[in-house]
C-alpha cells in the first residue's frame, strides 16, 4: 500500500474507532489495513494508535498526525479534481433527522442524481444523535441550534411550527382559548430529548416574549412517527413542523390551536465535520440542498425572537 493510501486508512480508523469498520469503508481486507498502519508506525518511529478489544483511539502523536493527514488528503483531492476536471463521484453518507428525508429531501433527489450520475447516496433517517466522525457519515440534515463545536453548519431554512391536537381530544378537554387556559386540565404528548433525556415543553411566542409551558404528559415518546401517531389518537397536544401538520389539518384529523401564539421557528441546517475539508461531492450536495430549500418555500422568515434553545438532536420532526 502506498503512503498516501495508508494515510487515508489511518484517518478512517481514527474516525471510525475500528480497524474492521475502516477496512469495510475503504473496501480493503482488514489484514491489509492492519499491515499498512504497522508500516506507517515503523516509518514514523512512533505509536499512532492505542488498541483494545473494544476500541481504537489515537495517541497524542496520532492526534497530531491525524490533523496533518486531513490537510494533506484535502489538498491532494482538490489538486486532482482541479486538473482532472472530472465530475464529483463516489459514495456520500447522509444522516437525516426525524422525517425530513421523506418529506423534504427525497422528492427532489431524482434531480440531484441526474445532475451527478457518479455520486452514490446512502441516507439514514432517525431521531438518535449520530457522531458523524465515528460513524463515517459525511453530513447530516438536522433541526435545532448548533451545539457541537466540532461541526460546521450551513443554515438552510427556519422551519415554522404549529400547535395541534385531534378533534377527539378537544371534544374531551375543550379548546384552549389562551396559553393560560392550557393549565386547566390539558395534556401534551411528551417528546423526550435524545440529547438530555428530558421532556421538551410546549413553547409559544406572545407579546415579544417566549413562554414555556410544561404540561402533564401521560404518554411520552422519542420518535417523530410515534409523536404524530399519539396526537392523531387524541392522546395530547403536540407542536411540530407546519409542513408536516398541514395535510392533517386540511383533512380535519388535527386542529390548529392558538394561532396567534405560534411556537418559535426552528433552524434547519446541514452539518459536517469542521476539521475535514468537504469533498467535491459533499460541496455540490450542500449547494444543491441549499437551493432546494430556497425554491420550496418551506422556511419561515428569520424570527426576531430567539431561536429554540434545543440542541440539534432535540427537535420534534
Amino acid at each position: 500500500m502506498d503512503r498516501f493510501t495508508a494515510m487515508r486508512a489511518f484517518v478512517r480508523i481514527v474516525e471510525r474507532r475500528s480497524f474492521t469498520r475502516a477496512s469495510e469503508d475503504l473496501g480493503l481486507p482488514r489484514a491489509t489495513v492492519t499491515d499498512a498502519i504497522k508500516a506507517l508506525e515503523q516509518r514514523l518511529g512512533v505509536r499512532l494508535l492505542h488498541r483494545t478489544t473494544r476500541l481504537v483511539v489515537p495517541t497524542l502523536e496520532g492526534e497530531a498526525f491525524y490533523g496533518r493527514c486531513l490537510r494533506l488528503i484535502a489538498d491532494m483531492d482538490d489538486a486532482e479534481a482541479a486538473f482532472r476536471d472530472a465530475p464529483p463521484r463516489g459514495p456520500l453518507r447522509i444522516e437525516v433527522h426525524g422525517t425530513l428525508g421523506r418529506h423534504l429531501l427525497f422528492p427532489h433527489l431524482p434531480v440531484f442524481l441526474q445532475r451527478y450520475p457518479e455520486i452514490e447516496l446512502e441516507i439514514s433517517e432517525g431521531d438518535r444523535y449520530v457522531d458523524l466522525l465515528r460513524e463515517g457519515v459525511d453530513a447530516a440534515l438536522r433541526v435545532g441550534t448548533l451545539a457541537d463545536s466540532d461541526l460546521a453548519a450551513r443554515r438552510l431554512a427556519m422551519l415554522r411550527e404549529v400547535t395541534v391536537a385531534a378533534p377527539g381530544y378537544l371534544q374531551d378537554k375543550g379548546v384552549p382559548g389562551s396559553i393560560a387556559s392550557l393549565l386547566g386540565g390539558h395534556e401534551m404528548v411528551g417528546y423526550r430529548s435524545s440529547a438530555t433525556g428530558q421532556l421538551i415543553p410546549l413553547e409559544f411566542q406572545q407579546g415579544g416574549q417566549v413562554r414555556y409551558v410544561p404540561l402533564p404528559a401521560r404518554v411520552r415518546v422519542s420518535g417523530a412517527d410515534a409523536f404524530l401517531g399519539a396526537a392523531l389518537a387524541g392522546l395530547g397536544i403536540i407542536q411540530a413542523p407546519r409542513y408536516r401538520m398541514d395535510p392533517y389539518i386540511a383533512r380535519g384529523q388535527l386542529v390548529e390551536l392558538l394561532p396567534d401564539a405560534p411556537p418559535t421557528p426552528s433552524p434547519l441546517s446541514l452539518v459536517y465535520p469542521r476539521n475535514r475539508t468537504p469533498s467535491p461531492r459533499l460541496r455540490v450536495f450542500i449547494d444543491w440542498v441549499a437551493g432546494v430549500f430556497e425554491q420550496t418555500g418551506v422556511a419561515g422568515q428569520r424570527p426576531a425572537l430567539p431561536e429554540r434553545h434545543a440542541k440539534l438532536s432535540d427537535r420534534r420532526g
